[in-house]
């Protein structure tokens, strides 16, 4: 039994997440039915974290445990075959130690966030960027953001359907950038509380609208309460860029 790790980019507008559902597709059943096509095995592919609906994925890393066989290339090209049409790729493909998870080994997660922000409406990005028309303060969300960095209980920010054990997440970094006609949200900690990104972002584009400040960011944080959460923004605008692990270079 040989470990594979998988780096896998895809669009999330299609699945109804990246972990298997019962009601619809998902990024996880996808996969493995591509593996069960090359192998003939039914495998449990695992991932280094969980995305919602419409989430897609830059550098998703996944494993499952394959006997066949197989050169990493050779299994690699032929999972993209088989995982045609769906909006999904395998990009890169390795063997990696019996004890190398693609959650539990996972020192640390990487999101971007895409706001369209223009009067006209997305075409050739519909359905992967939030299109914002009002002009947007992203030096205001850059300066308001920093008062979420560190270690805090995000209750706030945190899905009344998350599973995690705490609320209390240590969050590592939080940009606000300007790129053209988008702004661009990017979040590292080691990991992140269900709908964590996608809540901060919303309120930190109520800040850039001048609907909210600094200090009512703060205060949201600290009332630890998910009823003074602003607004939870749309998944369409939310990546999963990167996965690190230890020994490799960011």
């Amino acid at each position: 039994m040989t470990r594979f790790a998988f780096t896998i980019e895809f669009d999330g507008g299609p699945f109804y997440g990246l972990q298997r559902q019962k009601d619809g597709p998902s990024v996880q059943q996808s996969l493995e039915e591509a593996i069960h096509g090359v192998t003939g095995e039914d495998v449990r592919a695992h991932a280094a974290g969980r995305t919602d609906a419409g989430v897609h994925a830059l550098a998703m890393r996944m494993h499952a445990d394959i006997a066949k066989d197989i050169a990493p290339f050779r299994l690699m090209g032929a999972i993209n075959a088989h995982l045609r049409p769906d909006p999904v790729a395998v990009t890169h493909c390795e063997v990696v130690p019996d004890d190398w998870h693609a959650r539990f080994s996972c020192i640390g997660r990487s999101y971007l966030y895409r706001i369209l922000n223009r009067r006209a409406g997305p075409t050739l990005d519909r359905g992967r960027v939030w299109h914002l028309a009002p002009d947007l303060d992203a030096g205001a969300m850059h300066a308001a953001a920093q008062v979420l960095v560190g270690r805090h209980d995000f209750t706030t920010f945190r899905s009344v359907h998350c599973q995690s054990d705490s609320p209390v997440k240590t969050l590592d970094r939080l940009d606000v950038t300007r790129n053209g006609e988008e702004v661009h949200i990017r979040a590292e900690a080691r990991s992140f509380l269900h709908h964590q990104v996608r809540s901060m972002v919303g309120c930190l584009s109520l800040v850039g609208r001048g609907q909210w400040d600094t200090e009512k960011l703060g205060s949201a944080l600290a009332a630890r309460d998910r009823q003074q959460l602003g607004l939870n923004a749309p998944p369409e605008g939310l990546y999963f860029v990167r996965a690190t692990y230890p020994g490799e270079q960011e």
